[in-house]
């Protein structure tokens, strides 16, 4: 259900210039039944002036006539053409400002394991702007030399859906122009389910690391075997010459 503008102070208004029930009121402008009687009391929203929600075009008197002869009546908000879609998000995405400190962080992520995603895609995933994923993608930023890259779905910054579809976009515009891809970039191009969904000759490997799955530090150089040494072939001298003449004499 959609809720007034100003949801406290439409409620002290209807407090203080109706005779609508707090669970009305409360069911009107999504508070807690405890607090619209607070409200009436004195004890909440002290100082909040009071929001006319029919000046505001947000209901009628009709409605509040409705409400005041029926308990069971629910107030429901005029319908204004010229809201619809307010709820839209516009601009860079907001990031809290807990995150805010690895942004940097997942943009040189996108800029190195997507460099197809276009400046403008990388801002609205992760909520930046292009001045700084420029200076990220030509290595000038002020932090570029203590940044690591990190994933922005592992860091909460955007959604693995939303990821998958900008890689896709990406995908398919480069297509569009005819650009010719490798193995690999097309394999980077992938989204999640469908390189997990793979056979398992497709999901060949890549040509840079390909070979290291039989690499072995032996190197494939057998060791030799030493023949065995004989004890008493140190003892077992041949006789000399000198000996030869002593027995002579």
């Amino acid at each position: 259900m959609d809720k007034p503008l100003m949801a406290k102070a439409t409620a002290v208004w209807l407090v203080d210039n109706t005779t609508i029930s707090f669970k009305q009121i409360a069911d009107f402008c999504g508070l807690h039944e405890l607090e619209v009687q607070g409200i009436a009391d004195g004890e909440v929203a002290q100082g909040v002036k009071g929001f006319d929600p029919i000046a505001s075009n947000q209901l009628t008197q009709d409605e509040i006539d409705k409400a005041e002869a029926s308990a069971s009546h629910k107030l429901k908000l005029k319908f204004n053409a010229a809201a619809v879609g307010e709820e839209k998000r516009r601009g860079p995405r907001y990031t809290p400002l807990s995150k805010r400190q690895d942004r940097p962080n997942s943009i040189l992520w996108l800029v190195k394991f997507h460099p197809e995603l276009s400046d403008g895609q990388i801002a609205k995933l992760v909520g930046t702007t292009k001045p700084t994923i420029q200076s990220i993608r030509e290595r000038t930023h002020w932090n570029i030399q203590s940044m690591e890259p990190i994933d922005p779905v592992a860091l909460g910054l955007c959604k693995q859906t939303e990821l998958d579809a900008a890689v896709q976009k990406a995908n398919a515009k480069r297509a569009a122009e005819g650009a010719a891809m490798s193995d690999d970039e097309r394999r980077k191009l992938l989204s999640t389910e469908q390189s997990l969904g793979m056979d398992a000759e497709e999901t060949r490997m890549p040509t840079a690391i390909e070979g290291l799955e039989t690499f072995t530090l032996g190197g494939g150089i057998e060791d030799k075997k030493e023949k065995p040494v004989d004890a008493d072939s140190f003892f077992n001298l041949p006789d000399s010459d000198d000996d030869e003449e002593d027995d002579d004499n």
